[in-house]
């Protein structure tokens, strides 16, 4: 009988622990953070809906990004038509549409020769310009697209040269990146930063300084070798040496879900989209504990145009190209930004975000270029030129 009592015990014990678990989890997750004194972003480079799915049905696998309370949908159109993801990074970063392969700039392309009518203010400026620290981390070049679209302004991508340097001026706090070997250590470090080329060095770098790292290793996922810097790994580095009592802004790319998605490489983008995941997770448990930091998680684009088969019962790629479906947006600790189910314009992911670390002041902002008939001018000469030349 006494045996009977206990177990009835432990058992009403063991279900009151489940319910008190349950709670605790359903009150962190819908969380309303009112006092906001960071934000980070994290943007899954060619992530779309299926790319999740996908992950977790072939490798049972419980993705951490589909916890977050609320979610919707980004349109990632850019005046190109189906975005690349230059534009697609100025969309999330300056709240303006831009054509194809523009960077924070409004430029018209003539057979690769620029002319700019305009730049955009970024959100990493806003956040400097409000005291706060700011971080760029990425597995993939400093001088990609996405990174280089929340630190640099240049009419076109493909101009890795300038955007590196444009890194180097820049004030930013922290840029973590693959080698794109145009970043020279000397130079770097006589700008004032710390350079950084393995986890190690990165984990040694001083909370109060600015650090540059060009890192030779894997990061989109843990290889196991000795030189990988996997992108969790750094993305938990990276908010401990941006916490300060000003708060700041991070942004966290997992560019090879979209690499690996152009090469129809299934399992290269599971590997890609878990790290990616794991990375959202040390942003979220740290947003949980800290109490006053919003973390966003959207991509840029869809790559691959990944459906599900209904005859083979089963996802597959049907494109090596982007897409424009709408992909995952995805917030912790505000439902300002997306209704459940809703569909957003990119474009009202930066304006979130200068509004949530307390930007009074007018965004989207441009600058106009009043040397852009004369760039114009050049820009079709030389094209004309290369054409007769050819």
């Amino acid at each position: 009988m006494k045996s009977k009592k206990l177990l009835k015990a432990m058992s009403l014990v063991c279900a009151l622990a489940i319910i008190i678990s349950c709670v605790s989890y359903a009150a962190s997750a819908i969380v309303i953070i009112k006092d906001v004194k960071n934000v980070i972003l994290l943007i899954g480079d060619g992530m779309g809906e299926n790319s999740i799915k996908w992950t977790e049905d072939e490798l049972g696998y419980e993705a951490f990004t589909d916890t977050l309370p609320y979610r919707g949908y980004s349109q990632t159109d850019s005046l190109s038509g189906t975005t690349d993801s230059a534009a697609g990074a100025t969309a999330l970063s300056c709240g303006r549409k831009v054509y194809n392969s523009n960077l924070c700039s409004l430029a018209v392309l003539i057979d690769g020769n620029g002319a700019t009518l305009c730049t955009y203010t970024n959100v990493s400026e806003v956040a400097k310009s409000l005291g706060k620290k700011v971080g760029i981390v990425t597995s993939d070049l400093n001088s990609g697209a996405t990174p280089a679209g929340f630190s640099a302004h240049t009419y076109k991508r493909e101009l890795a040269e300038e955007i590196t340097e444009q890194q180097k001026s820049s004030g930013l706090d922290i840029i973590w990146a693959a080698d794109n070997g145009l970043s020279k250590k000397e130079e770097f470090e006589k700008a004032g930063w710390t350079y950084a080329q393995t986890l190690s060095e990165i984990e040694e770098t001083e909370k109060s300084g600015r650090s540059f790292a060009a890192i030779s290793g894997c990061i989109y996922y843990d290889d196991g070798s000795e030189s990988a810097a996997p992108l969790s790994a750094l993305t938990s580095c990276a908010i401990e040496k941006l916490d300060n009592d000003n708060g700041f802004f991070l942004m966290v790319e997992g560019a090879h879900i979209d690499k690996n998605s152009h090469a129809n490489n299934k399992e290269g983008m599971f590997n890609a989209f878990t790290e990616f995941d794991k990375s959202v997770k040390e942003a979220v448990e740290f947003a949980e504990k800290d109490g006053n930091t919003i973390v966003i998680v959207t991509a840029d684009h869809e790559t691959g145009g990944i459906t599900y088969n209904e005859e083979k019962k089963c996802y597959e790629y049907t494109s090596d190209g982007h897409t424009n479906t709408d992909v995952p947006l995805l917030v912790y600790g505000s439902d300002e930004l997306v209704k459940d189910g809703a569909a957003v314009k990119n474009t009202q992911v930066a304006k979130f975000i200068a509004d949530k670390l307390g930007y009074e002041g007018r965004f989207p902002k441009a600058e106009i270029n009043f040397g852009f008939i004369g760039e114009l001018i050049a820009a079709i000469y030389k094209a004309a030129t290369a054409k007769i030349a050819g």
